[in-house]
Order: structure tokens, then C-alpha cells, then sequence
């Protein structure tokens, strides 16, 4: 499990290396773009559009993953097909080929023959060798074997961030209301026999730049929550006295804001990205993430779940935590039972909304909140 660890962590690097890529060759950014319809469209959005580096980023981890550890192979799941429109209106499925030439040659159908250097440079990052600097990463050994987990990739959150690429976006309190800043790459563990998220990396490619290239830098987060094993990367935030602050999505009903702006814990902050918000509180921006609709997905939460639990708290299902009123832990989110008759990226929602949280008098201040509203 170490090992693993220190690859996620690996891949999560590599794939944000490749989005700063992409972002960087800006006439070629605008080509990058095709529109997802039917199954796999988010609801959520009149437009809803992956992107090359979407795919490429998902079958980069796929393939790194998978090639360290084959027990993996077939349980490595994410949000996009890796097929991809070529120039001429065909469909090229998108891979990592096994030399930086042979995937150039296939980036090259999809982005045409004059995007020769662009389709290098992306060649080059999915090839590249990671070095991380982190050793503490070298012996963490919570007791698990890869072959009892699966894996949730989102490749880039925020995607619609990510390709408006918005970067003079001032933070309020902290929390950016979006632009790149909220465009993050999640990979996520968990036990494929209970569905428990155990072990998480957020990686941040955009969270600043070089004051002297001008070039965008990252940073990543990292925890491990399994058994009596709870490890991180981060400082578990202090503990606020009641009202919680909460952080929400723009798309929040009036009715959810309304009860929680009442709380007295200041008014919501705003800010694009479930997993971005799921950071925020992580990081102790926000005291609580409130989602009342089925809009986010196992591959938006998983990773950002297993950050919480290794600090302390967790994510819940909204819905099914007021249901059960005051009895017992709320039931938190698991990512190995997708839902029967449902198609597509549907079968992953997470139906019941979500409350993410650190400290669990945050979590049950937002339940008496929320508990007399109706619809919820």
C-alpha cells in the first residue's frame, strides 16, 4: 500500500503536468473541446463538454496504475470514455502507447497533422519519469493490498473552469469563486468490498504562479483513513464553535441557502467544483460543504472523502442523514454500488446530496438547519 500511495501521488503529478500543458497552448485549447450527449451528459448544465486532457489525464492514470499494480487493472474507473473525435469527424480511442512517439502519432489524429509540437509536448509529459520529494510518502503502510480496492479518477474537476480559464479570480475569505484555481485532479481509493474511500490525493496544478517564469505551480494533498490508520498530509483544521461556515454551489436552491445563511455563521461563500468545495473544508476555508442535489458523482467525491475521514470527519448523504433524524452516525458516502436502471455516469450520482465536514458538531448544527425543510 505504500508503494501505491507514493504512485497515486505519482500519477496525480503527471496528470496535473499535462493540464498546465493544455492550458498553455492556447490556440490549441479551443480545438480541445467536444460536447458529451446522452448518458454521459451532466445534467446540470446546458453545455457539458470533456476535454482531450480530461481523457488523456484518465487513461494516463489508468495506465501508470495499471501497469504498477495489475491487480488494478480492471477496477480503475473514471469519469470520461477515452473516445475522442478525430479532425475528420471519426472516433479515435484515446491511450498511452509505449513510446512517446507512438502517442504523439495518435494525438496527432485527433488534433490534425499542423498540431505537431503540441502533440509532442503532451507526448512528453504522459512519458515523463516523477521524481516526488515528499519521503514521508516512503513508509506509510496502513495494511491494505491494492487487489481489495478500486480507484475513482476524476481527471480534471471544474472542467468548465478549466477551459475558461479564468486567472485574476480574487479569493473572498480564502475561498476562490472559481477560475483555475478550483480546476483540481482527484484520485481516489476504496475498499471494493464495503465501498469505503481509504485513501485520497487532491492535486492542485493551478494554485500559483512562478514569480519569475510566470508559470503555473502545484501542490498536492494526500490521506490514508483505513482501520485505526488515519494519516495526512494535512493539519486537521481547529475546531470552530458553532455556526458552522459553509461553503455551497451556485445552482443551491434558495430554500437551502436561506436556512443555512441563518445559522449566524456568516453568509455562504460560492465557489465552483464539488471537488474544490471539498478542499476548502479539508483545509479549514469552510466548515461545511452542503450539496442538496444529485449533482455530484463518486469520482468528484471519493478522494476528497478519504482527505476528511484521515482528518477526522467525512462526507454524509444529505438526504438519507435527515431521514434518519437523530439516530445513530449519519450514513456516510460508499463508491462500490452503482444504481440499478440507471445509464451512463447516473449509476455513480450521489442521489441523496452530500454534507462534507471535519468536526461532527459542524455536521449536526447543518442537519437541525436543514431538517424542517421540505423536499429534502
Amino acid at each position: 500500500m505504500a508503494g501505491l500511495l507514493q504512485a497515486l501521488v505519482a500519477v496525480s503529478e503527471k496528470a496535473a503536468e499535462v493540464a498546465r500543458r493544455c492550458r498553455a497552448e492556447e490556440p490549441l485549447f479551443r480545438l480541445l473541446v467536444a460536447e458529451k450527449t446522452g448518458p454521459e451528459r451532466n445534467r446540470r448544465f446546458l453545455q457539458d463538454f470533456k476535454t482531450l486532457a480530461d481523457v488523456l489525464i484518465q487513461e494516463v492514470i489508468k495506465h501508470d496504475l495499471g501497469t504498477q499494480f495489475p491487480e488494478l487493472r480492471e477496477h480503475i474507473h473514471g469519469e470520461e470514455s477515452n473516445e475522442f473525435r478525430d479532425v475528420e469527424g471519426g472516433t479515435v480511442t484515446v491511450r498511452v502507447c509505449a513510446t512517446p512517439e507512438d502517442t504523439a502519432a495518435l494525438l496527432l489524429s485527433v488534433l490534425g497533422p499542423e498540431q505537431t509540437r503540441a502533440a509532442e509536448l503532451l507526448a512528453e509529459a504522459v512519458h515523463r519519469e516523477v521524481t516526488l520529494g515528499d519521503t514521508e510518502l516512503a513508509g506509510i503502510d496502513p495494511g491494505v493490498a491494492p487487489g481489495d480496492l478500486g480507484i475513482w479518477i476524476d481527471p480534471i474537476d471544474s472542467t468548465n473552469e478549466f477551459i475558461g480559464g479564468r486567472e485574476d479570480v480574487a479569493a473572498i475569505d480564502g475561498i476562490a469563486p472559481g477560475g483555475l484555481r478550483s480546476a483540481l485532479v482527484l484520485v481516489g481509493a476504496f475498499d471494493r468490498h464495503s465501498g469505503v474511500p481509504v485513501l485520497g490525493v487532491i492535486n492542485e496544478p493551478f494554485f500559483q504562479r512562478d514569480p519569475q517564469t510566470h508559470r503555473w505551480q502545484g501542490r498536492f494533498h494526500w490521506g490514508v483513513a483505513h482501520g485505526d490508520t488515519r494519516l495526512c498530509s494535512l493539519s486537521p483544521p481547529a475546531a470552530h464553535a458553532c455556526p458552522p461556515r459553509v461553503v455551497l454551489s451556485r445552482a443551491e436552491g434558495a430554500a437551502v441557502r436561506g436556512a443555512l445563511g441563518s445559522l449566524g455563521g456568516g453568509p455562504p461563500h460560492f465557489a465552483a467544483g464539488a471537488g474544490y468545495k471539498l478542499l476548502c473544508v479539508a483545509l479549514g476555508l469552510a466548515d461545511a460543504f452542503v450539496l442538496s442535489q444529485a449533482t455530484t458523482f463518486a469520482w468528484d467525491s471519493c478522494a476528497p472523502h478519504a482527505i476528511l475521514r484521515a482528518l477526522g470527519g467525512g462526507v454524509v448523504a444529505l438526504a438519507a442523514a435527515l431521514r434518519a433524524g437523530g439516530t445513530g452516525d449519519p450514513p456516510e458516502l460508499v463508491y462500490h454500488r452503482p444504481h440499478p436502471g440507471e445509464a451512463g455516469g447516473e449509476r455513480w450520482a450521489n442521489r441523496d446530496g452530500l454534507v462534507a465536514f471535519v468536526h461532527r458538531q459542524h455536521l449536526r448544527a447543518v442537519l437541525d438547519a436543514l431538517g424542517d425543510l421540505p423536499g429534502l
